[in-house]
């Protein structure tokens, strides 16, 4: 009788134990539908979200690191036709994007938001290899602008340099040209700025819409294809990432889209993160890259359309400005070799994103780009006349860059990911339970039920 009661609770013990196993296992898509609806959820831009309150101000400090290129032999370029040799000088480092977006309007009926982006730039010394006074000599700013035919004759009557001696300052944000009697400068004008108007999908009604720009300002190209604004901003993208598809993200800086492609998985203060970067074919030429056809303007400057690496967005800055990756990065060759002082590297000059591929977050980026001026041969503008060939020569490059901190990792893991482990936990402890439940007591129903046998 007491055989029969083990081998019952035995067969009670493996019924039991399959029950959990089942369970555990049942738990897994009903346990990732809990997920995928929690995070869609707080994917949505509108208040009350998690997505929002990154959205309105990024919640990670962005810098933006400048690097300017210090001409060492200017007289020699001028009298002889040289080339430029550069030495790097960086970086002056400033804090940008920490203004709260402004005009925040939601359009229900088309699940959109539009709002304008405020531009400030706010130096750093301690991030700074030096002041904003440290001086540079570069490219002398009104010869690179004497497209126009006013600035074309004032230069000749007025003997300009071809290079000049200004403060970083000066360079980046702005000095009153006494030639032009206008204010040039890289970024001029910038403080007190907006960026947009900007309209973004909110993600309301379609979850893989969320963030990706709707409109933006006017367009550039004059283009259908090129003018075609595809992706996000960069800061995020729809959750659930598949890593073969590329991701889209449009950039101001540029006016124009492009796509980023899965390199490899890395490990962000304990978040798993997917790296994309921006691949060699953004800014090839288009006999390489023929979807670039459109951004080809200028065909001195691209050599008929053969140039790789440089992207002229003279139309959308009012000044002849050329952009391109830091030391030429994927460019054409001799790109490189028209100066002298440029060490092209993948490791510090590509761009990228690593983003979190369940919430689509981007937690750490660096978008790196070169302002480049173009300055050429020419009979009348006699420091000109002895330059042999038109040259792109590099200005500044920068490295817009911001990372999640200590504080911001542990409340996402906090938020997120411990919720996730904690499901995993259960589900995967359960299986284990009811496995190791299953095959304890089959076990030892066959024994004692053998050593029944052996007494019948």
């Amino acid at each position: 009788m007491g055989c029969c009661n083990k081998l019952c609770g035995l067969k009670v013990g493996i019924g039991a134990g399959i029950a959990v196993a089942i369970l555990g296992i049942i738990l897994i898509p009903v346990g990732n539908n809990i997920i995928r609806e929690t995070v869609t959820k707080e994917s949505v831009i509108e208040p009350g979200t998690t997505a929002w309150e990154n959205w309105v101000s990024a919640d990670a400090p962005v810098y933006r690191q400048f690097w300017l290129f210090d001409v060492q032999n200017p007289l020699d370029v001028v009298e002889n036709g040289s080339k430029p040799k550069l030495v790097e000088k960086g970086p002056y480092t400033y804090k940008t994007r920490y203004l709260p977006k402004e005009n925040i309007t939601a359009n229900p009926e088309t699940y959109t938001i539009s709002f304008l982006l405020p531009a400030g730039a706010i130096f750093e010394p301690s991030m700074s290899v030096g002041s904003e006074e440290d001086s540079v000599t570069s490219l002398n700013l009104a010869v690179a602008v004497r497209h126009s035919p006013l600035s074309h004759v004032t230069i000749s009557l007025n003997n300009v340099s071809l290079f000049q001696r200004r403060t970083v300052r000066e360079i980046l944000w702005g000095y009153k040209d006494p030639i032009l009697k206008g204010t040039l400068g890289l970024f001029f004008p910038y403080n007190g700025t907006y960026d947009g108007p900007y309209s973004v999908f909110t993600g309301k009604d379609d979850i893989s819409k969320v963030s990706i720009i709707d409109s933006w300002k006017v367009s550039f190209w004059n283009n259908t294809y090129c003018d075609m604004i595809n992706g996000t901003d960069g800061s995020s993208f729809s959750p659930f990432l598949d890593k073969k598809k590329p991701l889209y993200f449009f950039s101001p800086d540029i006016s124009r889209s492009v796509s980023a492609e899965y390199e490899r998985s890395l490990n962000l203060k304990g978040i798993e993160v997917y790296r994309f970067k921006l691949p060699p074919l953004t800014l090839a030429s288009p006999a390489v890259n023929p979807d670039n056809q459109c951004f080809c303007t200028d065909s001195v400057v691209t050599k008929n359309c053969t140039l790789a690496g440089v992207l002229d967005i003279s139309s959308s800055r009012g000044q002849p400005v050329y952009i391109s990756l830091p030391h030429f990065l994927h460019g054409s060759p001799y790109l490189v070799e028209d100066v002298e002082g440029l060490g092209p590297s993948e490791e510090h000059h590509v761009t990228f994103l690593d983003v979190e591929p369940t919430t689509g977050f981007s937690l750490r980026f660096a978008k790196r780009l070169q302002v480049n001026m173009m300055y050429g041969p020419s009979k009348i503008i006699t420091v000109l006349k002895k330059v042999k060939d038109y040259t792109i020569l590099p200005i500044v490059w920068l490295n817009e860059t911001a990372s999640l901190d200590d504080e911001t990792a542990d409340r996402f893991k906090k938020e997120l990911l411990s919720r996730v482990d904690m499901l995993e936990t259960v589900q995967y402890t359960l299986i284990g339970l009811g496995s190791a439940a299953f095959v304890l007591c089959t076990v030892a129903h066959c024994l004692i039920s053998r050593n029944n046998n052996k007494l019948v």
